[in-house]
């Protein structure tokens, strides 16, 4: 009776509702902020030390032209393929987790294996396939791949659940068979849906690739660890530029192409 009572005052008072959801913003905020330890002082006194490390990054030195746009080359096609190899294997994955047409059970291995996926981060992926293959881009073509599925399986699944049901139930009133289901009624609506979330992925590959090189597995990333190491500021602005203009480049295309899929 006491808790029916209290819901009843919360609902009375909406405002006591969303005071109670601020409250509990505020403190969950207080306790991260909290949690950071960050030293104002500090970072009040540490913008010389930034200023000066950006200064050392001008001007760039377009002399490495042609290495960054040899490296930036490799980047693409590493994404390519490794936002291919991720997005084919993400698709049964994605079948296997929808709450709409696998079982329960089906479920919880597949969301399983998405989570644990997720959770290895993409340069630990790198170090293991390199490990297995050697420096170079193979090592951060597959590191990709396997990355790429921990989203796109999520997207893909996101998309197969957001299928209008009412489509479903007219194709299986008509006695459509479950290919036949799958093809006319689930696979125009997730098509458009899955090769935006496809695009929008291989453009984030292309600067997930960047990180990789860190750690020996080829593409962009590893020439600006180069010249970051050796204290070649300017040649390390260089490929950052030229990064910069091929990643906004293939944004307006994607962004482009994704509006004309959801258009369809």
């Amino acid at each position: 009776m006491q808790k029916k009572t209290a819901i009843k005052r919360l609902g009375f008072y909406p405002w006591l509702s969303s005071l109670l959801i601020l409250l509990i913003v505020v403190v969950v905020y207080g306790w991260a902020l909290r949690g950071l330890k960050l030293d104002f002082e500090l970072l009040r006194s540490s913008w010389p030390y930034i200023t000066d490390f950006i200064t050392r990054l001008f001007p760039p030195d377009w002399k490495v032209l042609d290495i960054a746009v040899k490296a930036l080359i490799e980047t693409v096609q590493m994404s390519l393929w490794g936002t291919t190899i991720g997005a084919i294997l993400s698709v049964p994955i994605a079948i296997a987790s929808a709450s709409n047409i696998a079982p329960g059970w089906l479920r919880s291995l597949a969301n399983l294996l998405q989570n644990t996926v997720r959770s290895v981060p993409s340069i630990i992926l790198g170090l293991i396939f390199v490990a297995a293959t050697g420096l170079g881009a193979p090592a951060g073509t597959l590191a990709l791949g396997i990355y790429t599925i921990g989203y796109l399986a999520k997207f893909y699944q996101q998309a197969i659940e957001a299928v209008d049901p009412r489509s479903l139930e007219s194709l299986q009133v008509i006695g459509a068979s479950k290919l036949q289901i799958a093809q006319y009624g689930i696979l125009p609506q997730v098509l458009p849906l899955g090769l935006g979330y496809t695009f929008w992925m291989f453009e984030y590959n292309i600067r997930a690739a960047s990180v990789l090189g860190v750690v020996g597995a080829g593409g962009i990333g590893f020439q600006l660890k180069s010249y970051i190491d050796g204290f070649e500021y300017t040649k390390a602005t260089t490929m950052m530029l030229v990064l910069l203009v091929v990643v906004t480049v293939i944004d307006a295309f994607s962004s482009k192409l994704r509006h004309r899929l959801d258009s369809m």
